[in-house]
């Protein structure tokens, strides 16, 4: 990089910027300005998502947990759930790493090694798997495990691949005012890092993974909402690998759909419920991000949702509360997408789903 490349690297990333950002000119895509400022959002948040883990904490001798639903990150991503801290370190199959930390009475969190290709292919695949309840927890609330390519000994153990980028950890609250989020923490075991300077030819490869992400993201969740779009106001299951090959948690099964709505009509949504340890049902706007859930009632969980008499669930979207079932507002939108969550259930009902005026 010459003396005169600097100008020119910043406005080849601008460049590339520009194209990530194509999606929002999709003919599929709402074009109001209401949807399309959201689209800008979305980008906005997907560059600063990419930029923390591709060029701040990208090195996977110095790895670190970041939290894309943080308050300083808020970035959603494909149908995020309000009810998770999502974590992400950048690792690699090389290495040996130790992640610890207290467990918190968060009901659920596992930990899963991915292959990401989000900005290849649209795939995260899963590289291995660990859940809470493979984790020993000792007297003191304190856990930790190996993540290697090769089994340690003895112990909880993540299993790397040589194309493992990263390690994800979920964690899923069913009432966060009484529970008690786990910390985590990454450490790299048998390497001694030294410090170096910035390398100016792996920085502009970080910066390439940068705009790669944003434009890469975008399209394959607009590709997704597309495919919803054909079977509006339905909740079917569209193929549960489709899900998995983009990063899903093994035990989740995943219930997507597409809801468009008028003013005075409600999507009313009849479902069993099975016996399993979560489920909940949040609503999207059309770049599958999830509602102002922190200011309206945009999804439900096992906690705060009402069941029937009978056992079961009744949904109702719509503008303004119809009056009886689960009211879960449209926040202002029109339309956008939807998913259900049955996460460790004995087995997984479709829901019926009806639009009817109110």
């Amino acid at each position: 990089m010459g003396t005169n490349d600097a100008n020119h690297t910043w406005d080849e990333f601008c460049d590339r910027l520009r194209e990530a950002g194509r999606t929002l000119i999709d003919q599929a895509a709402p074009q109001d300005p209401f949807n399309q400022a959201e689209g800008v959002r979305y980008l906005i948040r997907l560059l600063r998502y990419a930029s923390i883990n591709s060029i701040e904490y990208s090195d996977p001798l110095y790895p670190q947990f970041t939290n894309a639903l943080d308050p300083h990150m808020k970035c959603k991503i494909g149908a995020d759930n309000p009810d998770n801290i999502y974590m992400r370190a950048n690792v690699s199959g090389k290495y040996r790493y130790r992640v610890s930390g207290t467990r918190g009475t968060v009901p659920l969190l596992t930990f899963g090694s991915k292959a990401n290709r989000y900005h290849i292919d649209g795939t995260m695949a899963s590289t291995g798997e660990l859940h809470g309840d493979d984790i020993p927890v000792d007297a003191d609330g304190r856990f930790s495990f190996i993540a290697s390519k090769d089994r340690p000994e003895s112990g909880a153990w993540l299993p790397l691949a040589d194309d493992t980028t990263n390690i994800t950890g979920r964690q899923s609250f069913q009432d966060r005012s009484t529970e008690i989020p786990a910390e985590v923490t990454i450490e790299l075991i048998d390497e001694e890092p030294r410090p170096a300077p910035l390398d100016p030819d792996r920085f502009a490869r970080q910066l390439d993974l940068v705009t790669a992400f944003v434009g890469g993201t975008a399209q394959t969740f607009s590709t997704w909402t597309k495919m919803f779009m054909e079977r509006p106001n339905e909740l079917p299951d569209w193929g549960q690998d489709f899900f998995q090959q983009a990063g899903g948690d093994p035990t989740i099964f995943y219930i997507h759909g597409y809801w468009d709505l008028a003013e005075d009509e409600a999507w009313v949504i009849e479902t069993e419920v099975p016996d399993c340890e979560y489920w909940n049902f949040v609503l999207q706007n059309w770049w599958m991000e999830s509602l102002d859930h922190d200011r309206m009632n945009t999804y439900i969980n096992n906690h705060t949702g009402k069941l029937n008499p009978d056992g079961t669930l009744t949904i109702v979207v719509s503008a303004k509360d119809p009056g009886f079932g689960n009211w879960i507002s449209t926040g202002f939108h029109r339309q956008g997408t939807a998913l259900l969550r049955w996460v460790k259930a004995d087995h997984h009902p479709l829901p019926t789903c009806k639009v009817i005026k109110i």
